[in-house]
């Protein structure tokens, strides 16, 4: 199964696999491209990957049930998640894919506590793992390479000024940034633009960090950070933002997301959306992202997004597709992660560093091949919420050098 599903999806680049037996096989024909090589090592990796070839590889990769003998893991991911782009999933893979998506609204059942659980599997890892790979204010999102050379450092703040931007903001405004994380975008928009905000999270170690943060930088009576579900927010703003927290949130809940944002956001306010989508119809969730790294996550359509978005009775007012922009990010993670290998299996084992560096690698071949991309939506009330040209994003000096060293 495991080898007529290969034969059939691979014909882009090359992929050599080597089975129990030690029999070699080599999938595609481009012999001008790489060729990494796999070992697998157990026979009960066969079915599991010709049912999930996701979940089965990485069970087994994360195990040491399989090995790269030639190149690494992202060169496997950048071969793999290139065909299945193209090509799609054939066999009995196909009909699991088919099934997944039928099940998808269960997988995303995020009522409250679930939401809470879930975010806890992945934000409430170790605060020193992500000081290992992030930049110094911690900024788990899409950075902004508003040119090629920038340092993740510098294309972070570029992120930050741009979604400024968008906002509109002014002085004495009251903005609400839902899921915020570390708390870096509130403090930068306080320290920068001098309003005052509330985060929310449902980390309880992002909110310890967060308050600390705003403490030390001397803006905690103007930056709140609160362990609250958005859902239970009663107050208004002049402006919301919300950065990587979408994908959290549920297809079976976006309309009760956009309809609480409606609802909290001032008659002439503006909010801002930051979310990793799909360049593709709507799907589910990778299953081995599914299972061990954002369980009730999802990537959605741009269709998905904007359908809710209708019904809500909020306008979009600007929306704008970030593409390779998270590919870099992802990649600089990676380097970093890499280069602290010794140290994040100290804090946990070999098994989560393998778990983890498929997991950036995966993404990074996902945003370069595989259809993923990030959407930027700006919403108001009205058509007039925001200027009718995009020329106010543009020309700033927020993203020189100069300027990106003094933030």
């Amino acid at each position: 199964m495991l080898d007529a599903l290969l034969k059939k999806v691979i014909r882009i680049g090359r992929l050599t696999v080597i089975g129990p037996d030690g029999v070699s096989k080599t999938y595609g024909t481009d012999r001008d491209s790489p060729c990494p090589i796999i070992r697998i090592h157990d026979r009960g990796v066969l079915l599991r990957a010709a049912l999930d070839p996701s979940l089965g590889f990485a069970e087994a990769y994360m195990d040491g049930r399989v090995t790269i003998e030639n190149g690494d893991v992202y060169d496997v991911c950048m071969v793999v998640i290139h065909n299945f782009e193209k090509v799609g999933l054939s066999g009995m893979a196909k009909l699991k894919a088919r099934l997944r998506d039928i099940l998808r609204p269960f997988e995303q059942m995020n009522l409250l506590t679930a939401a809470r659980r879930n975010v806890a599997h992945h934000y409430d890892l170790s605060g020193e793992l992500y000081d290992l790979f992030l930049d110094a204010d911690r900024q788990y999102s899409c950075a902004y390479f508003a040119r090629p050379d920038m340092t993740l450092e510098e294309a972070q703040a570029a992120k930050k000024a741009h979604i400024a931007r968008k906002l509109r903001l002014e002085p004495g405004m009251r903005v609400l940034d839902i899921g915020s994380g570390w708390g870096g975008l509130a403090l930068s928009l306080a320290k920068d633009h001098g309003v005052d905000v509330l985060g929310v999270t449902l980390s309880t170690e992002q909110l310890g960090v967060a308050r600390e943060r705003a403490g030390k930088a001397g803006l905690a009576d103007r930056v709140k950070f609160e362990l609250c579900d958005y859902r239970n927010v009663t107050q208004s703003f002049d402006r919301i933002v919300s950065v990587g927290m979408f994908e959290h949130v549920g297809v079976r809940f976006y309309d009760t997301y956009f309809n609480k944002m409606r609802d909290l956001l001032k008659p002439d306010g503006l909010a801002l959306m930051h979310t990793i989508g799909r360049a593709s119809p709507p799907g589910a969730t990778n299953s081995f992202i599914a299972k061990y790294i954002f369980p009730g996550g999802y990537t959605p359509a741009l269709s998905e997004v904007m359908a809710s978005v209708e019904r809500s009775g909020l306008i979009g007012c600007d929306v704008e597709i970030l593409r390779l922009h998270y590919a870099e990010t992802l990649k600089e993670w990676r380097r970093r992660f890499l280069a602290n290998r010794d140290k994040v299996e100290a804090l946990y084992d070999a098994r989560f560093c393998r778990m983890w560096d498929l997991y950036l690698a995966s993404c990074e071949a996902s945003f370069r091949v595989g259809g993923q991309v990030v959407f930027q939506v700006q919403l108001g009330h009205d058509v007039a919420s925001a200027p009718i040209t995009r020329d106010y994003l543009h020309d700033h000096p927020a993203e020189t050098p100069l300027a990106m060293a003094a933030q």
